[in-house]
């Protein structure tokens, strides 16, 4: 339990706070929600390394530092309602959940949903919603206060955009592998959005992500 707690706080000091990860109601909060109990069996030894873990199915957990920072980007309040674009392992979810009102998160794997409900039942929350479907190019005809997509998408749908409500935020890794951007977008009016690039990063695309129309010869 002590090397555990150990390399939780070598990940925070090492990996989270030089990604500029700084809020320090986010840095409580992951000394708080226990990631080693989102990874794969057998491989919680990894939980708190500086990597992307594999939870099958093409789909991965973030880095530490990645996850964190999509987090503090979102500025999440109670009043907050979210969407997930992938559930993976749960763990982002359960980060959602500890600062926002709702969060919705939906995942195209049924199988890995299911075992992201497994991993959320022992936090015991009743503000998150699991809902299974691919949601790569939107989700449903409601409006939320925050969006993140946890795959990457080549381009950006417009559906995204269109569902944050005023003052909304949606934190989006867009681009083709190696270069992708993070970036964060807010809807500052009902017709106006200001886009922020956050960090240069890439991870594994959306399952059914949209695609940019590709010259072909």
């Amino acid at each position: 339990m002590q090397n555990m707690e150990q390399a939780r706080f070598n990940m925070i000091e090492q990996q989270i706070r030089p990604c500029d990860v700084l809020e320090g109601r986010i840095l409580e909060l992951l000394k708080h929600v226990r990631r080693e109990q989102f990874v794969p069996a057998g491989m919680k030894e990894l939980a708190f390394a500086d990597m992307e873990i594999p939870l099958g199915h093409g789909a991965s957990m973030w880095q530490p530092k990645l996850e964190a920072r999509a987090v503090q980007e979102l500025h999440l309040t109670r009043a907050d309602k979210v969407l997930e674009v992938g559930t993976g392992s749960g763990y982002l979810t359960a980060l959602l959940s500890a600062l926002a009102g709702h969060v919705t998160s939906v995942e195209i794997v049924p199988e890995l949903s299911a075992q992201a409900g497994q991993n959320l039942a022992a936090l015991q929350r009743d503000n998150i919603t699991l809902e299974i479907g691919d949601a790569a190019t939107g989700w449903g005809n409601g409006t939320y206060d925050a969006i993140v997509l946890t795959g990457s998408t080549p381009v950006l749908p417009e559906t995204f955009r269109n569902s944050l409500n005023v003052g909304g935020r949606l934190f989006a890794i867009v681009g083709d592998a190696p270069a992708m951007e993070a970036k964060l977008i807010t809807r500052v009016a009902p017709d106006t959005f200001e886009t922020v690039n956050i960090m240069e990063t890439c991870v594994a695309p959306l399952q059914n992500a949209a695609q940019p129309e590709r010259f072909v010869f």
